[in-house]
């Protein structure tokens, strides 16, 4: 597939595989192309952002997403989903339940950040849930290619989902459980004592050799990743 990656605003980090910065709270999204499918991981923090991602998505690809994977229930990283009509949406055990359950908690977050209300209510109002729910490992086959839904949290928050691509260096999309462009945030709904068993987890997952994509900032490497995590252990006094 010769695609132009940089032309649209993304940065192509394998082979089909790339990734965008989005302006505001520099939230990562991710997309993996298949033969027969597409996978976007995250999808920004209202309508607007997603339908931007989504038509930028389907120039690249030549056709429409198919698959999304939610990384955790922040609004900079689900808020967008309701765009991508007849997408199967993936995300950790209890996610779909606690989004429906804390849409004004959902709603509040963004506009507390920055989003309008009048966006943010918007998203709100269609806000989409996973339907599938990933309890341990989960592989989906995009044809040509398989990837891996890890659920690695909890840590960040309560429902940590990861996304690993094979390849010739493989890629782990992290979410928030990594953070560079910032300090990790713990929120109210972080569990801080789990968090660095997560990054161990997401060092399992990827290796050594692994290229590690963060939440938020430029991608890392496994050194990074445990230097990371020794920062959260020391930080909230865990192993």
């Amino acid at each position: 597939m010769n695609v132009r990656w940089e032309e649209h605003g993304w940065e192509r980090i394998a082979p089909g595989v790339g990734r965008r910065r989005l302006p505001g709270w520099d939230a990562t999204v991710g997309l993996v192309v298949g033969e027969d499918a597409v996978l976007l991981y995250d999808t920004g923090s209202t309508l607007r952002e997603g339908a931007e991602i989504r038509a930028q998505a389907q120039a690249l690809c030549g056709r429409r997403v198919t698959h999304i994977a939610l990384s955790h229930p922040h609004f900079d990283h689900v808020l967008g989903t309701a765009v991508f009509s007849g997408a199967r949406v993936y995300g950790a055990v209890g996610l779909a339940e606690l989004l429906l359950r804390d849409r004004e908690s959902l709603r509040a977050s963004a506009v507390r950040h920055g989003v309008s209300i009048a966006d943010a209510t918007e998203a709100v109002d269609v806000l989409v849930a996973p339907q599938h729910a990933v309890s341990g490992e989960s592989t989906l086959d995009l044809g040509g290619r398989q990837v891996l839904l890890a659920n690695v949290g909890p840590g960040h928050t309560g429902h940590d989902l990861a996304l690993l691509v094979p390849g010739e260096r493989e890629v782990v999309f992290c979410g928030d459980l990594v953070e560079e462009s910032g300090e990790p945030q713990a929120g109210h709904d972080a569990i801080p004592a789990r968090w660095p068993a997560a990054l161990d987890r997401l060092l399992a997952l990827g290796g050594e050799d692994a290229l590690y994509v963060p939440g938020h900032g430029a991608a890392v490497d496994a050194a990074f990743v445990r230097a990371q995590r020794d920062e959260l252990a020391a930080r909230f006094g865990t192993g």
